[in-house]
């Protein structure tokens, strides 16, 4: 099928490459190399209503005739039920370096029901689409229809459980739900898209990790429709697939796109552990390879997917209970340094760090492996508090947008250098000379690197850096240095490089200067010769060391700013309509905008912070956050403040001592108790994949219409004489848990092991809890068995089975010694509020009244007091008020903690202002710290929590110490709408 004009110009970059319209479209232009793209990367994208192209070649992608390294980050908006913080975190990534966010849309998150989607208030895409673009970053969108992600059925619906159909294959059934779903994204995402200027949506990703039919025609012919589908919806930017690991799957040519291979990526994950050595994908990679350069030679190298940290599973048996601090500790600065520098070394100019924000997985979203945080050990934490993480992402970032050398790269002669691993690569078009210098060992290491003029060059153990030689920066070339340059601008009347390397570090930068220079050190400690045409600039890095390079006969003076890790975070370069703008000193820089005379800035600051500005010329005036403030210039050429900014104020935290509420629950376990309205439970089919035992009706709780959280069984037995025990056979995943009682007598409780090393992948965690049925109850006459069962979650289908279908809750029920009829009754969640959505309840009494609402009358509940000590079956519900006054100017991250003995046997649901923000089970963890955002958290005003507390009766339970911590505050932050 042919390409319309609008397409071919926008996937192959007809006008912008040089590209003649002919011979067999687009299979001819697909790999054709763009006419030399020169000059810096594009700018900050925008919704500017102006047509843009998108082409590729094996180097990267080209952007309007400009070669773009895409140095991206991956956040959920579906993790931030709050919108008016998306654009904190945007802002905040954005300014540390990235120029692209990677998001999934997750299927189940939007659809609570067939033929119902839900794309307003917390699910509104298209807002977050605005705001990206609003932030100047670019999007890749990953719609799924399987997305994994480490939630509930890997993205599917609950509905989709008992839904005719096999997933994730061409199954017709399947594909007309796929079909309805991807109408309704791509209805959104098609005003968004760059090519038109309607957004800024780079690439689209269909499917995700799909290694399970990939020989097989049904695999191929699936994505043939979600290729065919997604075009046809008029998404037009390139398109690619997530390949699970380097295998070579899904590469151009290996499913039918009409022609169209011009217009597929090649992308592939990469999650290595922080013991190995990083591994070669492409340029350095060993003969044979399946995947990466090798299995896609004409496409740029792609990563959709590299770790930046690592999930943690209930138990926390991966970090040693430590929880997400212990992935961050693994997982840190210098495992960033060698394990994305040796990407970039292997060509991948396509690179996105999973997870950059990892957010929560709030109420029912978790998959059953995890547990309310999803914090991964990322760059930023769940409280969108910056870490040390983001150093190297921050200057890798900058320097990729500001160096175009990087983004076109070949393999260069090997060089050696004593105890260190060496790639060098040059480019073609300009000869620069870069080399990714990495450490695998465990003592650092000082060498000398072929290449670099003879200069030492020093590797912390288990580190990396990126040096560079013969690169131009500005109108100035680099003969060589031993620190990293992280970015280099003009601004004003002179031009400003920045290089950076680790606290204490000794350096050595070499330019090159036809004319002897006069040279200043306006600030640090700095020496420097000149010799041959060569200035030579010694210094050791501590704070920002200035030094002034002017009269070499180049042009502009030069501002050479030598900084360490910490203060090259407190360097922020911003692009404005006036020309760049480069500012020191806050701890954050969200916007900047020039206004005559003015350069008005927005930002955070924590502690007091001088700022300084270096910006277009006749910039005399400041504003900081809509405030004027008294400036001076300096000797480097710049605006300082008179004053530090202020920092952030004290923030007050109320106790949750008193107040409190207390009511138990559970009247469904009672004989009496009226199910006449609840659901029968008499089907005898179902689509699971779990099979319906003999003889008796489906107990499956998806085949009902319930989908998320507890569900309740009654079931009526006409007789139980004889009955020694009852054997109440169970699917939950893990964690999930079974109580029963008989006539109101409590029977006991069931629970699914704590998962181990070898078992936490598990999903569909089954199993028969066998409870004996006391002596007084083996009568004739009506018994009633109440069965509650807490489901965790269904399957990710990662191996594309249909495993998202395994059956959750009571799966069969038999009695030893006796045969009784019994008729099922089944109740769970109620119909999600429109608000909330519908994981946020499950089927607990409480719930399905709407003790979880803010709005609820619990005045005539007896008055309770913390700790608690109670020893019961079944659920207590615990209510206070409380309120908050923190300064409108002030952004601060709040989370509740919960602690307790850890041999207290029970767990809590957690809602705050009706929204359920996570499940504590005190005797697993490890989590005990929940994240309240801020938007349903009301930082100035009254706010409710409600606990709902699960316990087995063995022991006491709580809750015991419940209290709100302080996560991190800022001065500054956005403005924040009520959700």
């Amino acid at each position: 099928m042919g390409l319309s004009r609008r397409t071919f110009s926008a996937l192959a970059g007809t006008t912008a490459l040089g590209l003649a319209l002919g011979g067999s479209g687009a299979a001819n232009c697909a790999y054709a190399a763009p006419t030399a793209p020169t000059g810096p990367a594009p700018g900050p994208p925008s919704a500017d209503g102006r047509r843009h192209t998108i082409g590729f070649d094996r180097y990267s992608l080209v952007v309007d005739g400009r070669r773009l390294v895409v140095w991206s980050g991956e956040m959920h908006p579906f993790r931030l039920p709050s919108p008016s913080l998306w654009r904190d975190v945007l802002q905040k990534m954005r300014a540390h370096g990235y120029n692209a966010v990677s998001v999934y849309v997750s299927w189940n998150y939007h659809s609570p029901a067939p033929g119902s989607y839900d794309f307003t208030g917390i699910r509104d895409l298209d807002l977050f689409l605005r705001t990206a673009a609003e932030c100047g970053l670019y999007v890749i969108l990953r719609p799924g229809p399987y997305i994994n992600a480490e939630i509930d059925g890997g993205g599917f619906p609950g509905w989709l459980t008992a839904a005719k159909g096999t997933a994730r294959t061409a199954d017709p059934a399947y594909l007309a739900h796929v079909d309805e779903w991807l109408t309704h994204v791509d209805a959104i995402a098609a005003r968004h898209l760059y090519t038109d200027g309607g957004g800024t949506i780079l690439l689209y990703q269909i499917e995700n990790e799909y290694d399970a039919h990939v020989t097989e025609a049904t695999g191929r012919d699936y994505m043939a429709h979600l290729y065919r589908k997604v075009r046809a919806d008029g998404i037009d930017v390139p398109l690619f697939h997530n390949d699970k690991g380097r295998n070579g799957y899904w590469i151009p040519g290996s499913f039918d796109t009409r022609g169209e291979d011009g217009s597929w990526l090649y992308g592939f994950d990469g999650y290595p552990s922080p013991t190995q050595t990083p591994p070669d994908w492409g340029h350095f990679g060993i003969g044979g390879m399946k995947g990466g350069a090798t299995a896609s030679p004409r496409t740029p190298g792609f990563m959709p997917e590299f770790g930046g940290g690592w999930f943690d599973p209930w138990g926390g048996v991966w970090f040693d209970r430590k929880g997400y601090a212990e992935s961050r500790r693994q997982r840190d600065a210098a495992y960033e340094r060698r394990f994305y520098l040796t990407n970039l070394a292997n060509g991948i100019t396509l690179h996105n760090v999973y997870m950059t924000y990892g957010g929560t997985s709030w109420g029912w979203l978790p998959a059953p492996v995890v547990y309310t945080s999803y914090d991964y050990g990322a760059a930023f934490d769940e409280g969108r508090q910056p870490t040390a993480k983001l150093v190297p992402m921050h200057q890798l970032g900058h320097l990729l947008h500001h160096v175009p050398d990087l983004a076109k790269l070949d393999r260069a002669a090997d060089v050696e250098a004593a105890g260190l691993k060496v790639y060098h690569l040059t480019n073609p078009d300009t000869g620069a000379q870069v080399y990714v210098v990495r450490n695998d060992g465990t003592q650092q290491v000082t060498s000398t690197v072929p290449g670099l003029g003879g200069l030492p060059v020093t590797v912390p153990a288990k580190d990396a850096r990126l040096l560079v030689a013969g690169t131009v920066l500005g109108r100035r070339k680099v003969r060589c240095s031993t620190a990293q340059p992280m970015l280099s601008l003009t601004t004003g009347r002179q031009e400003i490089a920045v290089f950076t390397g680790r606290p204490g570090e000794a350096t050595v930068t070499v330019l090159e200067c036809p004319e002897r220079p006069a040279v200043k050190v306006l600030e640090g400690g700095a020496a420097h010769t000149y010799e041959d045409g060569l200035l030579r600039v010694e210094a050791r890095l501590d704070g920002l060391t200035r030094v002034s390079v002017s009269g070499d006969g180049t042009g502009n003076p030069l501002l050479l700013l030598l900084a360490d890790d910490e203060t090259s975070l407190r360097l922020f370069p911003h692009d404005t309509p006036s020309g760049p703008v480069l500012v020191h000193g806050p701890a954050l820089v969200r916007t900047a905008a020039v206004s005559g005379k003015a350069l008005r800035l927005t930002g955070d600051t924590v502690a007091a912070a001088a700022l300084e500005v270096w910006g277009p010329r006749g910039i005399t005036e400041l504003a900081w956050n809509g405030r004027n403030l008294a400036v001076e210039t300096t000797p480097s050429g710049s605006l300082r403040t008179a004053r530090p900014l202020p920092g952030v104020g004290k923030v007050s935290l109320p106790a949750l001592r008193e107040g409190w509420r207390r009511r138990t629950e559970n009247p469904e376990s009672a004989p009496g108790y009226d199910d006449s309205t609840w659901r029968r439970a008499d089907r005898t089919t179902s689509y699971s994949t779990t099979p319906v035992p003999g003889g008796q009706p489906v107990l499956f709780a998806d085949d009902y219409g319930f989908h998320y959280g507890d569900v309740w069984y009654r079931g009526h037995l006409t007789d139980a004489r004889g009955a020694r025990s009852v054997s109440l056979a169970y699917s939950t995943g893990t964690q999930g848990l079974l109580m029963a009682w008989l006539d109101g007598r409590p029977l006991g409780t069931h629970r699914m092991p704590v998962p181990d090393n070898s078992t936490v992948r598990k999903g569909s965690w089954t199993d028969t809890a066998v409870f004996s049925v006391p002596e007084e109850a083996r009568t004739a006459g009506p018994h009633v068995l109440s069965v509650l069962v807490r489901r965790m979650q269904h399957d990710q289908d990662g191996k594309a089975q249909d495993t998202h279908k395994a059956a959750r809750g009571l799966t069969a029920v038999t009695f030893d010694g006796a045969s009784p009829h019994v008729s099922w009754r089944i109740q769970g969640e109620k119909a999600p509020d429109a608000e909330r959505g519908p994981q946020n309840t499950g089927g607990l009494y409480g719930e399905r009244h709407g003790w979880h609402l803010p709005e609820y009358a619990d005045g005539s509940w007896p008055a309770g007091s913390l700790p608690r000590a109670d020893r019961r079956q079944g659920v207590t519900w615990y209510r206070t008020t409380f309120r908050l006054a923190v300064d409108p100017g002030i952004d601060a991250s709040v989370g509740l903690v919960l602690d307790d003995d850890p041999a207290r046997a029970y767990r809590v649901q957690i809602f705050l202002n009706g929204w359920n923000m996570g499940q504590y089970i005190n005797d697993v963890g490890p989590q005990h710290t929940f994240v309240l955002p801020n938007g349903i958290l009301r930082t100035r005003g009254s706010n409710t929590l409600a606990l709902a507390v699960l316990s087995d009766g063995t022991t006491p339970s709580g809750p015991s110490d419940v209290r709100l911590t302080l996560l991190g505050a800022a001065a500054g932050g956005v403005p924040v709408v009520s959700v």
